[in-house]
């Protein structure tokens, strides 16, 4: 028998602003869920903030607090849980009627009592087709056993953005998110890893997912299973470039012009500086220009009229790597890249040779009536406002915010990680049906949160800057109301799986 506990009384307020008078000794917490009994059924109700009340005079506590700081005088209340109290903000967040969830259009009854929240409270959040788990339900810093999850088709398809300042647990919620995709049939995720912390080179990682379906390309050293990195440059199209390297006007024309005369070997064409059939049409310098960038991009020297390759991109090698990792996201797995040894210009260049082959491929299912057997193909890419910043956007569209604005209709998807998503076009912002914000500090940031969430946060101001690490409010279009989750430590996810099957993983290098 689960015994009720009642955290306070309604005893006034408006739709969104009920004020509740706590119960001595019963604090409520910023971020709280309780409950209160009403007609068809229960509201549940969210603290988001807390403040002081007393039937003494504000003129009077001055009086009595100077009486015992000047004075040392040992004063005390009579009645004093009854004079002076707490009282709590809530706003309804869920009304409940024979087991179904909806919004709640009325108050609850006035001077009602409110309750804790019980796991049997919440029996309406069932888990979905093909579900995509987040964490455990939180309220407030106590953790239910509850999970939380939405249906992950939908929600990888329609982007996600997860959003929190540095040392709030991006790292953990990403490497658990990707964990519990590994071996889903309905999903592949291509990684682009600047930090080479997801795979677990020398750590526990996903290389340790009981179900194997993880793919590694990596430049340096690739580990037993791993997969070298090298990209063969005839891959490399103009196109590919947009939101990686600023070209101006003419030095975009003088680089479709290459591509359209010489092909494949376009790039080595601009480089060798051969000519093209309009001659003059182009200044020295504006050649002189493209061709410096592409040798710095690529990491290429040009010496004695000869190309040679110092980095991934290759000549005679790596033809077949785009079309490899394609191959796997389609068969569901996972797939890191890691960048870690990269400049961002070559990661982002590596991601949009993907993403366009990616995106090109499922266009084509789907003309072709094939892309309902398809898994949902989702890019995870950090620092997201260096390919969908307002200032990168104005100078052009590319892969990335192409898939943001149309790639749900091809099950292709985003995950962007940010810690500025100010920076992020409100139009992009809305099309990121799922977020996940972690602890944000700086108000700006949580604005631009708030005001392109799924749901109403705009009391939860404060609620979002007190999330503690590890802590996270998830806002989705297929959820009835934004869910405080608590996600679960990445290191004991991959103990506790290694225990199921039957090995112990070595985490002597977890910090």
């Amino acid at each position: 028998m689960v015994s009720i506990v009642v955290k306070g009384q309604i005893i006034s307020g408006e739709f969104g602003r009920i004020v509740m008078r706590q119960k001595a000794g019963h604090d409520v917490e910023i971020g709280e869920l309780l409950v209160c009994e009403a007609s068809p059924g229960p509201v549940l109700l969210q603290a988001y903030d807390v403040l002081y009340g007393s039937q003494i005079s504000q003129q009077n506590l001055e009086l009595i607090a100077g009486m015992r700081l000047e004075d040392d005088l040992k004063t005390e209340f009579i009645d004093a849980d009854l004079r002076n109290y707490q009282l709590a903000l809530l706003k309804p967040i869920v009304s409940l009627s024979k087991g179904k969830a909806s919004l709640p259009k009325a108050l609850p009854p006035f001077f009602s009592p409110v309750r804790e929240i019980t796991e049997q409270d919440v029996s309406f959040l069932t888990s979905p087709a093909n579900p995509f788990f987040f964490g455990k339900l939180r309220s407030g810093t106590k953790v239910l056993d509850v999970d939380i999850a939405l249906p992950g088709e939908s929600v990888l398809s329609h982007h996600m953005l997860i959003a929190g300042t540095t040392g709030r647990g991006k790292s953990n919620l990403i490497s658990h998110l990707l964990w519990n995709a590994v071996g889903k049939e309905y999903c592949g995720i291509l990684v682009l890893d600047p930090h080479d912390e997801y795979y677990g080179r020398d750590k526990p990682g996903l290389k340790d997912h009981p179900s194997g379906k993880v793919g590694y390309y990596t430049a340096k050293h690739p580990p037993a299973g791993a997969k070298t990195l090298r990209i063969n440059i005839s891959l490399i199209r103009p196109h590919h470039l947009e939101g990686v390297v600023q070209f101006s006007d003419a030095q975009r024309q003088a680089l479709n012009l290459y591509h359209k005369e010489y092909g494949d070997s376009w790039i080595e064409a601009a480089i060798l500086e051969k000519p093209l059939s309009i001659e003059g049409m182009f200044k020295g310098d504006t050649l002189a220009v493209v061709k410096r960038r592409l040798l710095y991009l690529l990491d290429l020297d040009f010496v004695n009229n000869q190309l040679f390759c110092n980095g991934i991109f290759q000549l005679n090698a790596g033809s077949t790597i785009i079309g490899d990792i394609i191959r796997e996201l389609e068969s569901g797995s996972v797939v890191i890249i890691d960048t870690s040894s990269f400049a961002g210009a070559v990661e982002l260049l590596i991601g949009s040779l993907v993403a366009h082959e990616l995106f090109n491929k499922y266009r084509y299912y789907k003309m072709e009536g094939k892309l309902g057997g398809k898994p949902i193909v989702s890019i995870v890419i950090e620092e997201a406002p260096r390919v969908l910043g307002k200032d990168v956007l104005e100078r052009g569209s590319n892969i990335f915010s192409t898939i943001a604005r149309e790639g749900r209709k091809f099950k292709v998807g985003l995950m962007a990680i940010t810690q500025l998503p100010s920076l992020i076009p409100r139009e992009i912002l809305a099309n990121m049906n799922t977020k996940i914000i972690l602890g944000i500090e700086m108000k700006p940031e949580r604005q631009a949160i708030i005001e392109s969430a799924a749901q109403d946060l705009s009391e939860h101001d404060r609620t979002i800057a007190s999330l503690n690490v590890g802590e996270a409010l998830v806002s989705s279009t297929f959820a009835t109301f934004a869910l405080p989750v608590r996600i679960p430590l990445f290191d004991e996810t991959v103990k506790a799986a290694g225990k199921r099957q039957g090995h112990a993983v070595a985490f002597s290098e977890l910090g």
